[in-house]
């Protein structure tokens, strides 16, 4: 009987290992697998040359607007990914039962209020009209840019997506135009202004220095973010690439690389996890 303990025990060795998740790859670099989108490639390929002099192995995954990186990430097919901001990610938790959790802040592409016909937000008038974008997570985003504006007020319980029903005060009666956000750019000659995505905004030949107001580190639902399953937040390499994200080299390379329009905004977990407050005690 002892001879084959010996045997079976080498077999289960060898199971083992196959089925465990080493990411030190074979020059004895930890390599984490990262998954994001187009729209901050450049960024990562930076960070994946910071990181190799730190001895972490970055392997960019860039999905295609078709797939979900978070679909990816509780999958377990990547280790961490850099897409979206908190508002998105509590959504996608909430209707998937999944337990993704944010371990950094990244950016925020602002969206901005744009005007042909004002200089300043001062200026718009009573009973302006003024167009955001349809969909509900962009229609949020500019009511609650229009509310730090003083153009209108959010509900107390705001929780990040739009609609008429989300709007609590609205002294200057300011009419709100729901348009495709494609289109955004193309009604501000109809309207006092427009709430439009930066990327839309970027296309259309619009700076973020053109927007009478534009988003900031208080629209805190709207910040992007690092990510990874609840398991691995303190993981001390992903730790280790958001320091890198996070530092001051970063920082300038975004601000260059971007022409302003992405703004590099680092706060706390405990900090950004505070937007669901009562947004009218600003």
């Amino acid at each position: 009987m002892k001879k084959c303990i010996l045997p079976i025990l080498l077999i289960l060795g060898v199971l083992l290992a196959g089925c465990s998740s080493d990411s030190t790859n074979a020059g004895g670099k930890q390599k984490v697998k990262v998954g994001i989108r187009n729209s901050e490639l450049r960024t990562w390929e930076f960070l994946k040359e910071q990181a190799e002099k730190e001895g972490v192995e970055i392997e960019l995954v860039n999905f295609s607007s078709a797939y979900d990186p978070n679909e990816a990430l509780a999958e377990g097919d990547i280790d961490i990914n850099a897409f979206q901001h908190v508002a998105y990610l509590d959504s996608f938790n909430a209707n998937n039962n999944t337990d993704i959790v944010p371990i950094g802040t990244t950016i925020i592409a602002p969206l901005g209020l744009y005007s042909s016909k004002y200089k300043s937000v001062e200026e718009i008038p009573n009973g302006a009209q003024i167009a955001v974008p349809n969909d509900q997570a962009n229609w949020g985003r500019a009511l609650l840019l229009l509310h730090e504006a003083k153009l209108l007020e959010v509900v107390d319980d705001f929780d990040g997506n739009g609609g008429q029903d989300k709007i609590k005060e609205n002294p200057k009666k300011i009419k709100i135009v729901p348009v495709d956000g494609a289109s955004a750019p193309r009604v501000m000659e109809d309207t006092a202004g427009s709430v439009i995505n930066n990327g839309v905004a970027v296309e259309a030949g619009l700076n973020l220095k053109d927007a009478l107001i534009y988003e900031s580190s208080t629209a805190k639902p709207y910040i992007n973010i690092i990510a990874a399953r609840s398991e691995d937040q303190n993981n001390e390499i992903y730790r280790k690439l958001v320091d890198l994200y996070q530092s001051e080299k970063t920082a300038k390379f975004i601000e260059e690389t971007y022409n302003g329009n992405y703004i590099p905004t680092f706060i706390t977990l405990k900090e950004l996890s505070s937007y669901k407050e009562i947004y009218s005690n600003k």
